[in-house]
């Protein structure tokens, strides 16, 4: 079994433009963990991405969310705002893509069909992850395979690193996704915070309620050593549209 961890970017995007490109078997999944708090660009790409992939005989994108026991879809927002917490980067930890990226993906290939069982007599599922050539500290030190997975990197294999990717997605007719993560995440650079104050003003006051409902003691808020909210004061205000009061609360 082959499966495509799509993260709803540009690398992951541009491994299914070689894929396509290089005639190769179509993938068995392609897996993207929703965290209920993607920026809006990458919902709308992953819609695009849907009749682009059914054209080509691929199949779509099957969207995976945490659940709890009783299998609630439980989103990263909503835990921070109940436990009073930022995202897990914001401390230097990377507990929230393990649990909203990694887990639920892994719990959607255990629950299929036979899966438990290859598992338990050593069999191993190909894995397939977007680290760009350029990453070269990221791939170095990625694994091979573990007890379930045997990972694989396409665009270091291919040696793509940005300038290929984009090439490769604009060969593939389709606009550039743009960045790919939650409208709160701690590792978003002041640029892209003040992109996020202008574009989604509405997402980015949801945003400023996680970091002001945070009980922090170690960070400043969001942006670890400064708050969001701070670093607003020195922003333009933007002005609302209907249009992003629309795109928002989709």
């Amino acid at each position: 079994m082959h499966i495509l961890s799509f993260g709803g970017g540009t690398d992951s995007t541009a491994i299914i433009g070689g894929w396509v490109e290089r005639g190769l078997k179509p993938f068995d999944y392609i897996l993207f963990a929703d965290t209920g708090g993607e920026r809006p660009h990458t919902y709308a790409h992953i819609e695009r991405m849907q009749s682009w992939l059914t054209a080509r005989d691929f199949p779509p994108i099957t969207v995976v969310k945490k659940t709890n026991r009783a299998q609630e879809v439980m989103t990263l927002e909503q835990n921070c705002l109940d436990s009073h917490m930022l995202p897990s980067l914001a401390y230097g930890f990377k507990g929230c893509s393990l649990k909203y990226k990694v887990q639920p993906q892994e719990k959607f290939v255990n629950r299929l069909p036979g899966l438990r069982e290859y598992f338990k007599a050593n069999g191993k599922v190909d894995k397939y992850i977007g680290y760009e050539f350029s990453e070269q500290r990221r791939w170095m030190k990625a694994p091979l395979e573990d007890k379930k997975y045997r990972y694989h990197y396409p665009l270091v294999e291919w040696e793509w690193s940005r300038p290929e990717c984009l090439a490769a997605i604009t060969r593939m007719g389709l606009p550039l996704p743009g960045k790919s993560s939650c409208f709160f995440c701690p590792a978003s650079t002041k640029p892209e915070i003040g992109a996020m104050h202008k574009e989604y003003p509405l997402l980015f006051q949801r945003a400023l309620v996680m970091e002001s409902n945070a009980k922090l003691k170690t960070v400043k808020g969001l942006g670890r050593r400064f708050s969001w909210q701070d670093y607003a004061t020195t922003l333009e205000e933007p002005t609302v549209t209907p249009c992003m009061v629309c795109v928002d609360e989709n």
